[in-house]
């Protein structure tokens, strides 16, 4: 059976949805530019697979899988740019990012977490900073829960390893600061 999309639906999930997935580029990608790019053209996506959507399933893992990949497909792209000497205009200033980690007083914490490899980022940010549990992390990522909680674990362990030397450690997961003594 073909689901498919009113307005009124797509215009209550996008307004729903929009801003964790900008919050998700974003946190990714560090452009403000490029995380606006990729919101756009992940509802453009998930509106036109629609009907493909499980309703029996949470929105949220679907939208936020079609998100990751969109992002993965736009960095490909912006590397190729670059490659061939062809670089995008860059976001001004990134207020939004400057102003999150203001909010969450974690410029130190996001700094190792910038540093860590695309695949260890996506674990964190979905999992601490998304609130999602390591099963949808999981299907988002179309990834075994193995595998998903070594990618977390090994995140864990280079982010515990990189701020005990600078004496600070906090990892943050739905809104609370953890901090290791």
């Amino acid at each position: 059976m073909v689901h498919q999309i009113t307005r009124e639906h797509a215009e209550q999930i996008f307004s729903e949805y929009s801003p964790f997935v900008f919050q998700i580029a974003l946190l990714l990608t560090k452009s403000e530019s490029l995380a606006d790019d990729i919101t756009q053209e992940t509802f453009l996506q998930v509106f036109k697979k629609y009907h493909t959507y499980d309703r029996s399933k949470s929105m949220k893992p679907w939208i936020y899988k079609i998100t990751l990949n969109t992002m993965r497909n736009m960095l490909r792209k912006q590397k190729w740019l670059t490659f061939i000497s062809f670089e995008p205009e860059s976001s001004q200033g990134n207020v939004v990012e400057k102003t999150i980690i203001k909010e969450e007083e974690n410029e130190e914490l996001w700094e190792e977490i910038n540093r860590l490899s695309i695949k260890s980022k996506e674990v964190i940010v979905l999992h601490f900073y998304s609130g999602l549990k390591l099963s949808e992390v999981a299907e988002i990522l179309d990834i075994p829960i193995g595998t998903c909680k070594s990618r977390l674990n090994t995140a864990l362990k280079m982010l515990r390893k990189r701020l005990t030397k600078n004496g600070a450690l906090k990892i943050r997961q739905g809104g609370n600061i953890y901090e290791s003594n």
